[in-house]
């Protein structure tokens, strides 16, 4: 769509931002006095800014009627609210005037003083250049009045802010009343003078806003006032309701092209029927209505009228000229296609001031911190939003409508509908559903954005209670609940667990497994190599789970909001509405639903002694349904191979007693437990079985060594057990040995004796999926897979795994999604970017 601006053509001053207040404040006296701005004071300009409504038309028939002697009304009374085309009426009257050569007398209530000028010796200085019969404080009678007026007849008399002048004459004495008083008494006798000349006409101005009465006795003049001119005299609105888009549009903009504005009205308006924005019985009104207020959508003018106008300081159609100029001014250089609630620039100190002068100065810092600063809710969600959305600006665009709309001078709030919200906001170049997760977003972010509607209140959120809590946490209270998540997130099943240990006699040299939770990304050598004053010994037992630097702000961050949220639940000075309080309730169970995974991320990275130094094991993303640290832990390393439940005793007879007739079974499990990179068993149990398993099984025997000499006394039978302990019993001197020494000392256990040695390749002996596992080695490996939803952590712990044992591994990956729908904003935010920031390179894609 083509930008606004090359369909409605702005004026001059518009684009040149002449936009002072005085170029829409009418002053009729300014023109009187050839004073005014050229938009007032040349005739032939003031009517091509000005848009004929049918008030004023049918006031200028009216004049003109009675201005020739023709039946008409002799008094005419113009009561609008502030700002409502009072004077500018007057104005056209002044021009049309003196266009049919009519003599025309003007006061102005607001530039003239009581103490100088009295009204019945203006209008004989007007008409008559002296001051003769009407000299004087006391008003000088109805004959007096209708002697003057006749003689210089036809006469228009255009009398503005009479109240204003009324107000300030009642400080003047005039015998034992005031100048008030003689006022009151003049515009009885000038009405009824103007009665009695048959071609002479008041047009008199009277406010209706209450603010305009100034005081209680203003408003006590005003009511008599209205009495007295009511006598004679019509009242009538210069500008409807419905005529305030044309009277906006004529002013601003030089012309308008209809068929291209058209073009656009239509395109937005089949748009918001396809995003089910706008009803089918709601097309054509909508159509119409927009069409008469392009560029500007009708709800903007709408909102500055109806809702804005209200407020007692609000200067109806002058105060929204004024803020529309400022606003097209602002957008000119911006390719929009027409102008919405959101397109108002908070940041335009003009436009701001023009509005908060209304609602009060403190809300300039509200809207610095919700919606125009750089680090505001507004602009984060600009960002964060998707590439494909940066370009709109869509948190400031409805945060800034979401504000238009909260205000109104009636005094409540204007809470707004989402659908509202998103028809104001709206544009043909995106789905209206991202708006959904805009104000979303919004409503997590923004710290004046109430929590009982979508409108804006002076009083802080609870994002904003939540904020100012944060801010009082201190590092020992979130140090203290760091530790307290992670007592609550270990089963102590399989590991001995210490955490935080500050030195490395904290960690007992002992022979079970030992999970040790450290806050470093990585373990100090000395807690391996070190108990207290001693080496260590059993160094094969130490596993060391450490944090992900990177995670620790965000880690951090999360704590503090659990603590922020239970210390706002705990405290009852707050006086939360009922909604607020579930709020925090429901904010807390998501928080203590998140935390072992939000814990995870954290602590995500495992070591285990190797040969030299340690091997790290990255755990990766939390594995759904884990919810214990040190079992996740446990089941990884079992995967990996790390520990070992079960100890095959084929591997036992291939790796120690291949080039050995026996070893001894206690310095075969001290081997294990001492030698870093070694196999880890799980239990002592499990070592005692797999020896158990391999005697029986005739791979080799259990013995003692006699004199030096290995013995055999248990082979290719049951291995008893005493006292509740399984042989072996690990003392000194028991051993296990080849079988063939058995034979030797036990020749009846000859016959089915299994000899490795002596049967080729150790692959061939094994019989066992799990005895080949241990020794058979694979050099290629292709896999191609189907993966089941759920399961893809496990694909990327295999292929972690992989890169550790091969130099190449190539991963080519191959996704079909179904079933289901994603926005455009989020494949290209979430799934798009993080291909890219990864330099994975995408060799084919398909997507509709």
């Amino acid at each position: 769509m083509k930008a606004f601006t090359q369909i409605a053509k702005p004026h001059d001053d518009i684009l040149e931002g002449r936009l002072t207040m005085d170029v829409f404040a009418a002053d009729l006296w300014q023109v009187v006095n050839e004073r005014a701005p050229m938009d007032y004071q040349d005739k032939d300009l003031f009517f091509r800014k000005t848009y004929p409504t049918k008030g004023m038309k049918n006031i200028l028939e009216i004049a003109k009627n009675r201005l020739e002697g023709k039946n008409g009304d002799s008094v005419i009374q113009l009561q609008t609210p502030f700002g409502g085309g009072k004077t500018h009426t007057l104005i056209a009257l002044y021009h049309k005037a003196k266009e049919w050569n009519i003599n025309v007398v003007v006061f102005d209530g607001t530039a003239l003083s009581p103490g100088e000028v009295k009204p019945w010796e203006e209008l004989e200085r007007q008409l008559t250049g002296k001051i003769e019969i009407t000299k004087g404080v006391i008003s000088p009678g109805k004959g007096k009045l209708i002697d003057l007026i006749s003689k210089n007849s036809p006469v228009l008399i255009l009398m503005d802010e009479v109240l204003v002048y009324t107000t300030k004459a009642a400080g003047i004495k005039v015998g034992d009343s005031n100048l008030a008083s003689q006022t009151l008494a003049f515009m009885q006798e000038i009405t009824g003078a103007v009665s009695a000349v048959e071609n002479a006409l008041l047009v008199i101005t009277l406010p209706s806003s209450v603010l305009e009465h100034y005081d209680e006795n203003a408003e006590k003049l005003f009511q008599q006032l209205h009495k007295i001119t009511g006598r004679m005299e019509k009242i009538y609105t210069p500008v409807e309701e419905d005529e305030i888009e044309h009277v906006i549009r004529k002013r601003l903009f030089q012309g308008i092209d209809k068929s291209k504005a058209r073009e656009v009205v239509n395109e937005f308006v089949e748009y918001a029927k396809n995003e089910r924005l706008i009803s089918g019985d709601e097309v054509g009104k909508y159509r119409e209505k927009f069409l008469r207020s392009y560029p500007f959508k009708p709800e903007v003018i709408d909102v500055l009228y109806k809702r804005w106008g209200s407020f007692p300081t609000f200067q109806r159609t002058r105060g929204v000229l004024r803020l529309l100029s400022l606003l097209v001014h602002d957008l000119i250089d911006k390719n929009i296609p027409f102008i919405r609630l959101g397109d108002f620039n908070l940041n335009n100190d003009e436009i701001k001031r023009e509005l908060i002068k209304h609602i009060g100065q403190e809300w300039d810092s509200i809207i610095a911190q919700d919606i125009t600063s750089n680090d505001s809710g507004a602009n984060k969600i600009d960002e964060n939003l998707g590439i494909s959305y940066r370009l709109y600006k869509l948190g400031t665009v409805i945060s800034t409508t979401i504000f238009m709309l909260s205000f109104s001078g009636r005094g409540e709030r204007e809470s707004s509908s989402i659908k509202e919200i998103k028809f104001t906001s709206s544009h043909p170049d995106f789905s209206s559903t991202v708006i959904d997760t805009a104000i979303s977003q919004l409503k997590e972010r923004l710290f004046y954005i109430s929590d009982e509607g979508l409108f804006f209140t002076n009083q802080p959120n609870l994002n904003r209670i939540l904020l100012m809590r944060e801010e009082n946490i201190t590092q020992d209270a979130i140090i203290e609940e760091e530790k307290s998540l992670i007592e609550s997130k270990v089963s102590k099943s399989n590991f001995s667990i210490y955490i935080w240990p500050k030195y490395h006699k904290d960690i007992p040299d002992t022979r079970e497994l030992k999970l040790v939770i450290l806050k470093n990304t990585e373990p100090y050598k000395d807690f391996l190599e070190k108990h207290g004053e001693n080496p260590r010994v059993y160094r094969n037992t130490l596993i060391f789970i450490c944090v992900d630097g990177n995670q620790k702000e965000r880690f951090y961050e999360f704590i503090k909001k659990i603590l922020a949220l239970k210390s706002i639940e705990g405290n009852k000075s707050l006086n939360l509405t009922d909604n607020q309080k579930k709020d925090i309730k429901s904010k807390i169970r998501s928080y203590e639903q998140r935390t072992y995974e939000e814990l995870r991320k954290y602590y995500r990275k495992v070591f285990v002694p190797a040969r030299r130094n340690f091997k790290e094991i990255d755990l990766g993303v939390p594995t759904f349904g884990e919810s214990f640290i040190d079992s996740e832990i446990y089941n990884r390393l079992r995967s990996d191979g790390e520990i070992l439940e079960r100890l095959s005793p084929k591997v036992i007879k291939e790796k120690y007693l291949s080039n050995k007739d026996y070893v001894e079974t206690k310095k075969l499990l001290e081997a294990f437990l001492k030698t870093p990179g070694e196999m880890r068993i799980l239990s002592l149990d499990a070592f005692k079985y797999s020896i158990k398993e391999g005697v029986e099984k005739g791979i080799f025997g259990l013995g003692y060594l006699e004199d030096g000499s290995p013995k055999c006394n248990t082979f290719k039978r049951s291995v008893h057990q005493m006292g509740g302990s399984i042989y072996p019993e690990l003392l000194d001197n028991e051993i296990i040995m080849k079988s063939e020494l058995c034979v030797k000392d036990m020749p009846e256990a000859k016959e089915g004796i299994v000899d490795i040695s002596s049967q080729g390749p150790i692959e061939e002996t094994l019989k066992t999926k799990e005895e080949k596992a241990a020794f058979i080695e694979y050099g290629r490996i292709n896999l191609k897979l189907n993966v089941p939803k759920g399961q893809m952590s496990n694909i990327v712990r295999i292929v972690n795994y992989l890169n550790e044992s091969f130099n190449e591994c190539k991963v080519k990956v191959e996704i079909t999604a179904k079933d289901g729908k994603i926005k455009v904003a989020d494949y290209e935010n979430k799934i798009e970017e993080t291909l890219k920031q990864a330099n994975i390179l995408v060799e084919e894609e398909y997507k509709e």
